[in-house]
């Protein structure tokens, strides 16, 4: 095959102000010819069947509750698995993210459009193994440069059988999050499965109602004994002074927020979700944190009868689904969000110190304040849409977080959080 393109202009260098000046008055014209052939290394095989194009072409499809179908290319595990669809808006930190328990039974879909770029490492990882059920990003870092970095992102999730997708819309599919809500959606690389059998599944399940927190929990008591990091052990005052033991319930607990403890000075006991109450108060301790968790707090009343009976018995602290279920303790309700909180970057009210403080957060379900019982105070309030982001009731010691102070990740301008939980399990000792 010939083809004759025509270039109307020969291009002139200037080395002069005159050519600049006076340009040529006509273009001049000038014919070349290219030949061109089809080499099959860049057919799709079909014809020739010689090979296959030298990219990856879609293989995945997900497809949300709504009946909107998203082609997109597949890394990490295969297969079809079903979700909740929620966005996350941290710039990095996408290997805390797969590792946090919180996450188990939705899709994350970063907003940040190029992931992998740093690799996986050991030392960033919440959990021992990711409950999420699975990624959605817009571009797959093709190579991987850091220091600390083990293994790709894709070898990572193949590894744990987690499925992720990629060069997808991320954010048109976030925009109808933001407008719908968030959706339920199935990622399937199978071509067995039709459109229609996808969009089913998508409609016959629902995260609304189920106990998430029993997989992720701990199945028995356990002492926290890792230490913390000398680059990230930046408040070691509470090592000086007395020691206060704490019990925390394992509701989908984040290591960094053992760290976080155990950096302020306290001896920590971990204990899973069903643990009784009773078997608390017999480890005589200073102070109980209630974890985050995954899930709807209203499908575990277990729980929530758990936090009712150690009220007023010891000073408590709860993060996330913590706090919720102190909310629902005391008697207030709880309900599911538009699309949540998922990200590094939400700024919040310190009502008490008069101080906005920028928050990691995760949760699709939100106290409501005016459930409350009187003297439950706000102690903290989002300022994207002025939820309820934390709690306190002096009469019962008791102080709550609806986000992460440990950020991880995210900034550390709530990590003073843990601090004062050491004040008042240290006020509540002395006046006894």
């Amino acid at each position: 095959m010939e083809i004759t393109l025509t270039n109307p202009w020969k291009f002139h260098i200037a080395t002069s102000l005159p050519h600049l000046l006076n340009p040529p008055k006509r273009p001049s014209l000038s014919l070349f010819t290219v030949r061109c052939s089809s080499s099959p290394l860049y057919s799709d095989g079909a014809a020739t069947g010689l090979a296959e194009r030298p990219w990856k072409t879609s293989d995945a499809r997900l497809v949300l509750e709504d009946g909107s179908i998203w082609k997109a290319k597949s890394f990490g595990a295969r297969g079809t698995q079903v979700g909740e669809v929620v966005f996350n808006t941290s710039l990095t930190g996408y290997q805390e993210i797969l590792t946090d328990p919180s996450y188990a039974g939705q899709f994350v879909l970063m907003t940040n459009p190029h992931i992998g770029n740093t690799g996986v490492n050991f030392g960033d990882e919440e959990s021992t193994q990711c409950f999420l059920a699975g990624l959605v990003i817009r571009s797959l870092s093709i190579g991987t440069s850091n220091w600390r970095c083990t293994k790709t992102l894709g070898d990572y999730l193949a590894e744990r059988n987690i499925m992720g997708i990629y060069d997808v819309d991320t954010r048109a599919i976030t925009r109808r999050l933001r407008e719908d809500g968030s959706l339920i959606g199935v990622l399937s690389t199978e071509d067995s499965k039709t459109d229609e059998e996808l969009l089913k599944m998508s409609r016959s399940w629902d995260i609304v109602g189920v106990d998430l927190i029993s997989d992720v929990s701990c199945t028995a008591p356990y002492k926290w004994v890792d230490p913390t990091n000398s680059e990230w052990d930046f408040n070691s005052n509470g090592r000086e002074g007395e020691v206060f033991h704490v019990v925390a319930y394992d509701f989908g607990i984040k290591h960094n927020i053992l760290r976080r403890l155990a950096s302020y000075g306290c001896k920590i006991t971990v204990v899973p979700s069903k643990w009784p109450a009773l078997e608390t108060l017999k480890l005589k301790p200073d102070g109980v944190l209630f974890s985050n968790g995954p899930g709807d707090p209203s499908a575990v009343p277990y729980a929530v009868e758990t936090v009712k009976e150690l009220l007023g018995k010891v000073p408590v602290f709860g993060i996330c689904m913590g706090h919720q279920l102190l909310g629902q303790a005391l008697g207030g309700k709880t309900f599911k969000m538009k699309f949540g909180h998922h990200g590094g970057n939400h700024p919040v009210r310190n009502v008490r110190h008069n101080r906005v403080e920028i928050s990691a957060q995760n949760h699709n379900y939100a106290v409501d304040p005016a459930s409350l019982p009187e003297g439950v105070e706000v102690t903290h309030i989002n300022l994207n849409d002025g939820s309820c982001a934390g709690l306190a009731y002096p009469v019962l010691n008791i102080m709550s977080l609806q986000y992460h102070p440990e950020a991880s990740p995210g900034p550390h301008d709530s990590d003073t959080v843990f601090g004062e939980f050491v004040n008042l399990m240290k006020q509540v000792k002395q006046k006894a």
